[in-house]
């Protein structure tokens, strides 16, 4: 078994690194998600209901990438 982690160490440690990148990723569309996404007042951008004045610029209420 320690034969074979040491042959393949290096493929270990890239899909590792690919891992935690992807995972980076997709925590940051997530979290770009819930900050756009919802009725409007419940994007936390602190315009509490009134989208006129909205932080999000009119965003709030749209699903992201959508205009």
């Amino acid at each position: 078994m320690l034969a074979w982690l040491a042959a393949n160490a290096a493929n270990i440690v890239i899909i590792a690194v690919l891992v935690v990148i992807v995972a980076l990723i997709v925590r940051g569309m997530v979290k770009g998600r819930i900050k756009t996404c919802g009725d409007c007042g419940s994007c936390g951008a602190g315009c509490g209901g009134a989208c006129g004045s909205c932080k999000m610029g009119g965003r709030c209420g749209q699903k992201e990438g959508r205009a």
